[in-house]
C-alpha cells in the first residue's frame, strides 16, 4: 500500500466546520439577495458577505499547522456512500493559497463594482456571489466527485456574466468558453472514472471495507500500471490544459477576457485559470507519479512555449484588455515549466507564482476597469500622459506593472525566481531556462511599452477631465499593493505554509515508482530530488 496523506479535522483545530462556512456564506448571501429590492442593501450584503469569507479565510492562514503535509481543517460526512461519494473538504498548504487568493479578489472585485453595473445589479452580483463558493469549492474538495461537481457548476455563473454583462462580441466569447471547457472536463472525467475503478480493483484485491471511493486520501492508496498511468495523465492533462489554458487550447482566453466585465476579467485571471495548474499539483503528479515523470520533457516543452508565444502575442496587441490576457498565458507557462520540474523549489515556486499572479494580472485587469469606467474605451491608442491627470492611478497601476515583470521586491519576482532556481537544478532542464529567460524579457518590453503608451507621454486633450481613483478605487489598490509588498519583502510566511505538501507531491515522485518502471526511473528520481 502506497504512502497516504493524514488529516486534522476542523472540530479539533478550530472548534467549528470554518470551510463549510467560507464555501457556502457566499451562496447562501446569493440566496437571501434574491429576495431584497433595494439596491443599497444588495451591496452591502455582498460586500460584507465577502469580506467575511476573506477574514475567516485569514483565520484558517492564522491557525493552520506549518510543515506538515496533512490535510487541515477536513470535514467528512457520507453522501452517496454506496458510490463512495462523500462531502470531504479540506486544505493544505498547496490549496490554502488559492482559498486566500480566491476570497480577497471576490471582496475586492464587489468593491470595486459598487457603482459600475448599469443594469440587473442583483442578478449580477448574484452570480459573482455563486462563482465564489464554486471557485472555493473547488480548492477544498478532497473527493474527487465533489471536486468535478463545483468544477462544472463553476460555469454557470461565469457564463452569465460574460453573456449578459459582457461587450458586444460577449454571445461569441460566452459560448466559446463554455465549450472549450465542457470538451476538457469530458475527458478529465473519464479519467478520474479509471483512477476510481483502479482502486476499486485495489480494494477488492486487497479485502479493505471500503470497496469504492472517489476520495483523494483512498486514491493514492492505489498503484497503478504504468501504461494505465499514461492514459489517464492525458485525459487530466486535457481537462487541467483548457483551463490553464495551455499552448495550443489558448484561443478561447482572449475573447473572454475582451468581452467580459472587469470582473469577470479579474477572477477568469485571478483564480479560474488557477485551477488548473492547481489540478496539476492535487491530481496529476501525487496520482500519477510515473506518468509526471515520463511526460514531463513534453510538458516542459509546452510551457516554454507558451511563455514566449504569449509574449510575442502581448507585444502585437492594440487593445489593453487582449494584451493582458497574452500575457497571462506567458505568466501561467512559467507555473507549468515549475510544476513540471518535479523538484521542491520548483513545485513551490510555481505555488507562489499562482498566488502572485492572480494578485498582479487582477490588478492590471482593475486598472483597465478604472480607464473603461471614465474613458468608455480599452483602446491603448485612446490613451497617453495620463499620470499627469491621474497620479494616484499611475502610481498603482505602476507598482502592478512591477510585480507583473518580476521586478526584485514585489511578489512576482520570489515565484519566478523559485521557478528558474527549480529548473536550474536538473541539467536535463537547463536548456529550458533560455527561452524562459527570453519570455521575461518580453514580458518587460510589453509591459514598459503598455505603460509608457498609456501613463507617459503628452496627454490629449478628450483625457484632461478625467477623474483620479476615489476612496473605493484607492481601496482596492490598496489590498493589492500591501500582498504585492508582503510577499516581495517576506515571501517566507507564505513560502512556509507550502512546504510540508510540496515535499509530499514530490516524494511521490521520487519514492514510489511502480515495479516495471523502477529501473528506467531510478536516475531520473535522483535528479529530480528537491
Amino acid at each position: 500500500m502506497l504512502a497516504t496523506l493524514g488529516e486534522m479535522f476542523a472540530m479539533n483545530q478550530i472548534g467549528f466546520p470554518i470551510l463549510t462556512f467560507i464555501v457556502f456564506l457566499p451562496v447562501l448571501t446569493a440566496i437571501l439577495i434574491a429576495f431584497l429590492k433595494e439596491e443599497t442593501e444588495i451591496r452591502i450584503f455582498a460586500a460584507s458577505t465577502t469580506l467575511i469569507t476573506f477574514l475567516l479565510s485569514v483565520l484558517v492562514f492564522v491557525f493552520f499547522q506549518r510543515g506538515t503535509d496533512q490535510i487541515q481543517f477536513t470535514e467528512n460526512l457520507d453522501w452517496i456512500a454506496p458510490i463512495g461519494v462523500s462531502y470531504h473538504v479540506g486544505v493544505d498548504g498547496i490549496s490554502l493559497m488559492l482559498v486566500l487568493l480566491t476570497t480577497l479578489l471576490s471582496f475586492l472585485v464587489v468593491l470595486f463594482s459598487w457603482n459600475g453595473i448599469a443594469h440587473s445589479l442583483k442578478q449580477y452580483l448574484i452570480c459573482l456571489l455563486v462563482l465564489e463558493t464554486t471557485m472555493l469549492g473547488v480548492f477544498v474538495a478532497i473527493n474527487v466527485f465533489l471536486f468535478f461537481l463545483f468544477w462544472e457548476i463553476m460555469l454557470i455563473p461565469m457564463y452569465f456574466l460574460i453573456k449578459i454583462w459582457g461587450g458586444e462580441r460577449r454571445d461569441y466569447a460566452s459560448l466559446k468558453f463554455v465549450l472549450y471547457t465542457l470538451l476538457g472536463s469530458a475527458l478529465m472525467l473519464i479519467g478520474f472514472v479509471i483512477l476510481y475503478l483502479n482502486y476499486h480493483e485495489f480494494a477488492m484485491a486487497h479485502g479493505l471495507p471500503k470497496t469504492y471511493s472517489f476520495d483523494l486520501l483512498d486514491l493514492l492508496k492505489a498503484p497503478m500500471q504504468d501504461e494505465k498511468q499514461v492514459i489517464v495523465f492525458l485525459l487530466l492533462f486535457f481537462g487541467f490544459a483548457f483551463k490553464v489554458p495551455m499552448f495550443p487550447f489558448h484561443t478561447w482566453l482572449p475573447d473572454a477576457h475582451v468581452e467580459a466585465p472587469t470582473a469577470g476579467s479579474v477572477l477568469l485571471a485571478g483564480v479560474l485559470l488557477k485551477m488548473g495548474t492547481y489540478g496539476f499539483v492535487r491530481f496529476s503528479l501525487p496520482l500519477l507519479p510515473v506518468a509526471s515523470q515520463l511526460l514531463a520533457p513534453f510538458m516542459l516543452v509546452l510551457a516554454v512555449i507558451g511563455i514566449v508565444y504569449g509574449a510575442i502575442l502581448a507585444l502585437a496587441q492594440d487593445d489593453m484588455k487582449k494584451l493582458i490576457a497574452y500575457s497571462s498565458i506567458s505568466h501561467l507557462g512559467f507555473v507549468i515549466l515549475g510544476i513540471f520540474t518535479l523538484n521542491t523549489m520548483g513545485v513551490s515556486g510555481s505555488i507562489i507564482q499562482m498566488f502572485n499572479h492572480g494578485i498582479s494580472t487582477a490588478g492590471l485587469f482593475f486598472v483597465v476597469g478604472f480607464l473603461y469606467n471614465r474613458c468608455h474605451t480599452k483602446a491603448i491608442a485612446r490613451f497617453g500622459g495620463l499620470s499627469k491627470q491621474v497620479p494616484i492611478m499611475a502610481g498603482f497601476y505602476l507598482l502592478i506593472s512591477l510585480s507583473s515583470l518580476a521586478f526584485p521586491g514585489t511578489n512576482g519576482f520570489v515565484g519566478e525566481i523559485m521557478i528558474l532556481f527549480g529548473a536550474g537544478q536538473d541539467q536535463d532542464q537547463v536548456r529550458y531556462l533560455i527561452p524562459a529567460i527570453f519570455g521575461v524579457l518580453l514580458g518587460a518590453a510589453y509591459l514598459f511599452w503598455l505603460y509608457q503608451r498609456v501613463m507617459l507621454g503628452e496627454i490629449t486633450e478628450e483625457n484632461r477631465s478625467l477623474i483620479d481613483l476615489d476612496r473605493r478605487e484607492i481601496g482596492v489598490c490598496v489590498g493589492l499593493a500591501v500582498m504585492i509588498l508582503w510577499m516581495g519583502v517576506y515571501p517566507m510566511t507564505f513560502v512556509k505554509v507550502t512546504e510540508g505538501s510540496v515535499k509530499y507531491v514530490v516524494s511521490r515522485m521520487t519514492t514510489i515508482p511502480s515495479q516495471e518502471s523502477a529501473p528506467l526511473l531510478v536516475e531520473k528520481g535522483r535528479k529530480t530530488t528537491g
